[in-house]
């Protein structure tokens, strides 16, 4: 049918779009809710009956309510970071916990682990900006620069795949009741494990010190009080999900409306300073890509183009279909990638799930345009180039490989 491949082709343009952003400089956001909304509109407007029209709409609906979940999510995250970091919080409990002098060496592991952890609460985007500012201020020289950059963006990605609050494709894999927050918790051991091998790798041959700057600032007892309110949010989510299967967009939901409570008992929201407001602050280019990518994906599924996907898995174990997919995902947004292989419904037992969940993660580190954490490093750090970046590839491979084969390992005693 003509249809469906311009249908086919326009899903095509978005996904180029997504590659090129840098040529083109058009942001991605801009170019997928384009093509998604004329997707589904050439659908209605072409369908040759009212019947199948209904079919579009009911269809529609459900792809709707389901990138709703996902954003009003990732709307009450997000907005909980960007106060705390508009607060200057995560900056001064960063550099209180930093000596005034230390080792290369221990410097490059410890920004691993505080890029790793940190990613886990919050957006990749928000944990590479903070951990890309720490090494902006360190004035190391270039060559060294560019082994904290790669190791940050690899951290970050591979801190998200263990919590729904730190990498998209996590949540989208969890909502889709493939896997469970437990299942996931234990993602972030191998995951850990696969950062230090890259970081004890890239400390090669360093062996220098470096002065940290100290740049501490009086924080208040109420954006204390809010950190506390967000870390209760994130344990009352997983033990509610785990016990009473609380959907995470209700807890979330919920301990933001305790903040913007808690802040106007407490005399914080003002018409100076409205709570409110810091929702502003959040990455809505990020949502909307979101939005555009999810509309597209749903159309190829309703017009059935997604079952290519599956030929992979039908001549390949999951085990290698996966790990492959992981690599993919280094030239091919994870979030397209993922949305369209939950949406063929392909059958796979837990630990293959855990496996993908990995992958798709994690895969997006080995080029530095594979990810967002890699297209932020690459923005704001001088002299990050995708040929640079690309000289640490193979590292960046062994450490991806050394990951999945150990969550594959651990996911069959679970």
């Amino acid at each position: 049918m003509l249809l469906h491949y311009v249908l086919i082709g326009l899903a095509l343009l978005a996904l180029a779009g997504v590659i090129f952003e840098e040529v083109i400089h058009i942001n991605k956001a801009k170019i997928t809710l384009l093509f998604g909304t004329l997707s589904w509109i050439a659908l209605f407007i072409f369908s040759p009956s009212g019947a199948e029209r209904a079919v579009i709409d009911h269809h529609l609906r459900e792809n709707l309510a389901d990138i709703s979940s996902l954003w009003l999510f990732l709307v009450a995250a997000m907005t909980f970071v960007a106060y705390l970091n508009k607060k200057g919080l995560i900056a001064s409990l960063l550099h209180r916990a930093m000596p005034e002098s230390i080792s290369e060496r221990k410097l490059l592991f410890f920004t691993a682990i505080f890029s790793f952890v940190f990613s886990s609460l919050a957006d990749n985007i928000t944990a590479t900006l903070v951990s890309v500012a720490l090494i902006l201020s360190l004035s190391l020289p270039p060559n060294k620069t560019m082994r904290f950059a790669v190791l940050v963006v690899f951290a970050v990605n591979s801190g998200g795949v263990s919590l729904i609050t730190g990498d998209v494709t996590t949540l989208m894999i969890f909502l889709a009741d493939k896997v469970s927050i437990l299942n996931l918790l234990w993602l972030s051991l191998p995951a850990f494990v696969a950062v230090l091998i890259l970081a004890a790798c890239l400390s090669i041959g360093m062996s220098g010190r470096v002065r940290i700057k100290q740049q501490r600032k009086d924080i208040r007892k109420i954006d204390y009080a809010i950190a506390l309110i967000f870390l209760s949010t994130i344990l009352f989510t997983i033990f509610g999900n785990v016990l009473f299967e609380i959907p995470p967009v209700l807890s979330f939901l919920a301990g933001l409306s305790v903040m913007f409570i808690f802040a106007r008992i407490f005399n914080d929201d003002d018409e100076h300073d409205p709570i409110l407001e810091y929702i502003r602050y959040i990455e809505f280019d990020t949502l909307l890509f979101f939005l555009g990518i999810l509309l597209l994906v749903g159309m190829l599924e309703q017009i059935h183009a997604l079952e290519f996907l599956l030929t992979l898995y039908e001549h390949l174990p999951p085990l290698y279909a996966n790990y492959i997919m992981g690599i993919t995902s280094a030239a091919v947004d994870n979030v397209p990638l993922t949305a369209a292989l939950l949406k063929t419904d392909i059958t796979m037992d837990l630990p293959s799930w855990l496996g993908l969940t990995y992958a798709v993660g994690v895969g997006g580190s080995l080029l530095v345009i594979g990810s967002a954490a890699g297209i932020v490093s690459m923005s704001k750090i001088p002299g990050l180039t995708f040929g640079r970046y690309a000289k640490y590839s193979f590292l960046l491979l062994i450490a991806y490989t050394v990951g999945y084969a150990l969550v594959l390992t651990l996911a069959n005693f679970i």
